[in-house]
């Protein structure tokens, strides 16, 4: 599962509830955590119950994937398989590039279908004014016409978070931040804000931040450039996060991994 796909997969079933309930038309009263049985063992990325039993499926997808409607109809019959019932189905589509795939599966004996949702689609500013704090990070991957004034209100509202709650949600933002490339538009900001820049200068805490902006780089670099290599991760790893700052920067403008990460 990358990266994206958990923090949104946390931030959903956690923290979020406006933005669910635009995706699905419900409130989820209880997420499953299961693995489908197959010969290959193949976990869904969020699998919900209503209070009335439905089942709802959502998967998350930051790229277009020609064969999405293979990979849904899979999970559709494996999840009828567990359970007996079959699933709503909604994949988010949280890329940044226009979504380009199809909702259904047609064939001689066959019609499937699913249900598609654009992320960018949601109203982002009643996501902002949510009082979940899911909600108003995932706001960022919404059309908002001034993402950096999007970027500071939710910043202000993770920053009056309990120590704890404050370093997950900022590093969550980071995550999703690199799925718009605005990694470095959330850096700008949280510097003027002295308690989240205490988090950075905290030494177990700056590794959290660390973390996060490690994971949003190697978001950036997948959408670039493709599978990560071994020197890659490697050369991650050693980076200060003064140097993992400056890279999201470097790499926006590099011709290819090897430039970036020199």
């Amino acid at each position: 599962m990358h990266e994206y796909d958990i923090a949104l997969k946390l931030i959903f079933q956690q923290s979020v509830d406006l933005a669910i309930r635009d995706i699905t038309g419900t409130t989820i009263a209880k997420w499953l955590n299961v693995e489908l049985p197959e010969v290959r063992n193949t976990r869904v990325d969020s699998l919900g119950e209503t209070d009335a039993g439905d089942l709802v499926h959502i998967e998350w997808q930051s790229t277009n994937d020609l064969k999405m409607a293979l990979r849904m109809a899979e999970y559709y019959l494996r999840v009828y398989r567990l359970f007996s019932r079959f699933p709503q189905q909604i994949l988010v589509y949280v890329g940044d590039a226009p979504m380009r795939m199809e909702a259904e599966l047609r064939g001689p004996a066959l019609s499937y279908s699913y249900r598609i949702v654009d992320i960018r689609d949601l109203n982002g500013e009643r996501l902002l004014e949510s009082p979940c704090v899911g909600d108003n990070i995932i706001a960022i991957l919404t059309r908002l016409p001034d993402l950096r004034a999007a970027i500071h209100r939710i910043l202000e509202r993770i920053a009056s978070l309990v120590p704890g709650e404050r370093e997950g949600a900022l590093r969550q933002l980071f995550i999703l931040a690199g799925l718009r490339s605005l990694e470095k538009v959330v850096d700008e900001e949280a510097r003027k804000m002295p308690i989240l820049n205490d988090i950075r200068d905290n030494k177990v805490l700056g590794e959290d931040y660390k973390d996060g902006l490690r994971t949003a780089l190697r978001l950036q670099i997948k959408e670039r450039f493709g599978t990560i290599p071994p020197w890659a991760e490697e050369r991650l790893s050693e980076l200060s996060w003064v140097e993992l700052e400056a890279l999201v920067t470097r790499l926006l403008k590099a011709n290819s991994l090897e430039d970036g990460l020199r």
